[in-house]
């Protein structure tokens, strides 16, 4: 279904019900940008600066609309009018921008940034820096609605929908794109919101879409019905926004709303606006929303009186909030590296975020144990990671499975095998081809209480989600540990039958260095139950490396260990001991550095990290200060993999074990081939790893 609505005005009764109400949040948040401007920022008490004037009015009536206790709201960093409407404080809307302690990030994230947790009222997503990425986490939340209802039976989420604000510019974004596909194939309860003031930042809308106009352009897309109108006008925009939200509340698909809005100021703080063609300043000052708002409820709702007391009584609220938000001390800088991980309270009980992932709702999970419960035969790493997919889904009824070819075919290296013929569509299904979309929807659905486990159909693929994968990580520590986005992320990579540049990326140490993240990445099939159960039990989002030279490797298989095996991270397994030599190594060269240590005739102690985020510091060290001797062997590229890491650490924190210098075998630093044999010219070597072993022990 389809269309495009323009609405005729209507009288202020029926369209203005608290004009008030709207009048007061659309002075304050004037009065906000108008200090801001004027004052804080030329005092340098706030940095970044971004005015919502000429945008205020359309966000406080849409904000006026989105009242169910379940609707989620992606937003950006203009949005603040409808952070206003939805209960933001007017104290904590100054302290953010002047990175005050308290509030909504304590001073960790730029101060147009916010977010609110769903206390009684709707969930405004937290927002990122970056344009475009709000768009698919509000999808994942939307189809997390859909689930709760229709899985889990929560009836509370009847009627609760997906928003999501963007401009202009961000309609030209991968991840609208992404949104508007998901959005309409699944006919999720989605509005998109596009506020176009004509420009991102100077450049004008027709390089952002054809002909400037994203709701014309989209007039044939299916399954999505559309609104356009001028959101300077109260009397337009109101009943526009009311049918927009109505419709998607009431089930019938997608929307989107595109309302012109001035914008009567600079992009941002130190925008002149010199590259705006001589007049238009003029004649987006002649539109400014507020003169229309005044006009239109004075007097049929205000008198001039009452209109002058409002704006009296504005002027006092917003002073003593800014008295109040200046009088805040500055972030306490002790406390800046928490929260990048669940930590523990004083008295040691788990100090859970207060949205996002399983924790917040007091989810509990059977009792797991380190100790293997073999089977007699053993199974290669792929079915173990099948049946470990298989227990969780029915351990945990808010687990859900999806990404690339997942579905009726179980995966293009046969991990969800028979996993949607046993647990629905619903809990294990196919995704479009665009990881920004897989991702976001993860986010979107840990956010909203769910735990998604997401395929990226190999490695390199992940490289169009990054943007996600970075914020996702970062959820937690961005709000002062208000929200986490635990989500598992399943990512098949490295060499294989041949190799590639694309397909036979590994790459891990990229997400090492991705704060919040965890990093697994084990050698055989026990080991794969283990870690991935503890990621998919995990309050903290975790990378879950599938090596595809162990998918059916002969030396991965090993019996299936049970439904309740899990292992911690940051342990390394000992594979062997040894006194002359450490070999530190992980994923597929794990096997390669066990037959080098065999054929070598020393004593190795060979070291399995299985995980790199977080990694067994101590345990290297340990041994290292026993054998004197440190080797590294890892897949990645040399420079800057994550061997270098270790390499640092030991020399700086074990260095007086050392009796040689610590020595790396790696690829080099060229991309994995294609032809067979120069895959094996590049790839570590058992060869190649025998000789470094060899000349280590006899330096």
């Amino acid at each position: 279904m389809h269309s495009t609505t323009k609405a005729s005005k209507s009288d202020t009764s029926t369209i203005l019900i608290d004009g008030r109400r709207i009048a007061y949040l659309t002075l304050a948040s004037r009065a906000l940008d108008r200090i801001e401007e004027t004052k804080l920022v030329p005092e340098r008490k706030v940095l970044y600066q971004f005015t919502a004037r000429g945008h205020d009015l359309a966000q406080i009536l849409l904000g006026s609309m989105l009242t169910h206790p379940h609707d989620g709201i992606g937003a950006y960093y203009r949005s603040r009018p409808l952070l206003l409407t939805l209960g933001l404080s007017l104290e904590d809307a100054f302290a953010g921008p002047m990175a005050k302690s308290g509030g909504i990030n304590d001073g960790r994230d730029i101060g147009v940034v916010f977010n609110r947790n769903s206390f009684g009222g709707p969930t405004v997503l937290p927002m990122s820096g970056d344009v475009g990425s709000q768009f698919t986490p509000v999808i994942g939340w939307a189809q997390s609605l859909l689930y709760w209802r229709q899985e889990l039976g929560a009836r509370d989420r009847e009627g609760a929908i997906g928003v999501a604000l963007g401009g202009d510019g961000a309609v030209a974004t991968n991840g609208f794109w992404s949104a508007l596909t998901i959005a309409t194939t699944l006919q999720l309860p989605v509005l998109f919101y596009i506020e176009d003031n004509g420009y991102s930042l100077s450049v004008p809308s027709k390089w952002q879409t054809p002909g400037a106009n994203i709701a014309k352009n989209l007039g044939s897309f299916t399954g999505l019905t559309i609104w356009d109108g001028d959101g300077s006008d109260a009397l337009e925009a109101a009943p526009l926004l009311a049918a927009a939200v109505e419709h998607v509340r009431h089930g019938h698909g997608p929307g989107l709303i595109r309302l012109r809005v001035p914008r009567l100021s600079g992009h941002s703080g130190q925008d002149t606006q010199a590259y705006k063609p001589k007049g238009l300043v003029e004649q987006e000052r002649a539109a400014d929303p507020l003169d229309k708002l005044r006009a239109q409820v004075v007097p049929s709702q205000l008198s001039e009186a009452d209109w002058a007391a409002l704006e009296r009584e504005v002027e006092t609220d917003v002073q003593r909030a800014l008295d109040a938000a200046l009088a805040r001390p500055e972030p306490d800088t002790a406390t800046v590296q928490r929260y990048l991980f669940l930590e523990r309270a004083p008295d040691g009980s788990p100090e859970w975020q207060k949205q996002g992932g399983l924790a917040p709702a007091g989810h509990g999970f059977p009792a797991t144990t380190t100790i293997a419960d073999p089977e007699p035969q053993r199974i290669n790493f792929v079915a173990a990671v099948r049946r470990t997919l298989e227990a969780e889904l029915k351990a945990n009824p808010k687990l859900l499975v999806f990404g690339e070819d997942v579905g009726p075919k179980g995966g293009v290296h046969s991990a969800t095998q028979g996993l949607q013929d046993a647990f629905g569509e619903r809990r294990v299904f196919d995704t479009s081809l665009n990881e920004e979309g897989i991702i976001g929807r993860a986010v979107g659905m840990a956010l909203n209480g769910l735990m998604p486990v997401a395929e990226i159909q190999f490695r390199k693929y992940a490289d169009p989600a990054t943007e996600q994968l970075n914020n996702c990580g970062t959820v937690r520590w961005r709000t002062a540990n208000h929200f986490a986005s635990p989500i598992v992320v399943r990512m098949p990579g490295g060499f294989a039958k041949c190799g590639d540049p694309w397909h036979s990326v590994c790459g891990e140490v990229l997400w090492t260095h991705v704060p919040g993240w965890q990093v697994v990445m084990p050698s055989h099939a026990e080991d794969a139950v283990g870690l991935l159960r503890t990621a998919m039990r995990s309050p903290n989002p975790t990378i879950f490396f599938e090596h595809r030279h162990l998918l059916d490797a002969a030396w991965a298989r090993r019996p299936y260990p049970g439904d309740n095996f899990a292992l911690p991270f940051g342990q390394a397994a000992r594979l062997s001991e040894g006194s002359e030599l450490t070999v530190v190594s992980w994923g597929a060269m794990v096997e390669r550095c066990e037959l080098a240590a065999q054929q070598s005739g020393y004593s190795v102690e060979l070291l399995d990290l299985r995980t790199l985020a977080p990694w067994d510091k101590s345990g290297v060290l340990a041994s290292v200060k026993k054998t004197r001797r440190l080797l590294i062997v890892h897949e990645d590229g040399l420079t800057a993999g994550f061997g270098a890491e270790i390499a640092a650490t030991v020399a700086h924190e074990g260095f007086f074990s050392l009796d040689a210098p610590i020595e790396r075998v790696a690829v080099p630093d060229i991309p994995i081939p294609y032809n067979v044999g120069l895959m094996d010219a590049v790839v570590p070597s058992v060869e190649r790893i025998s000789q470094a072993i060899d000349a280590l022990i006899n330096t």
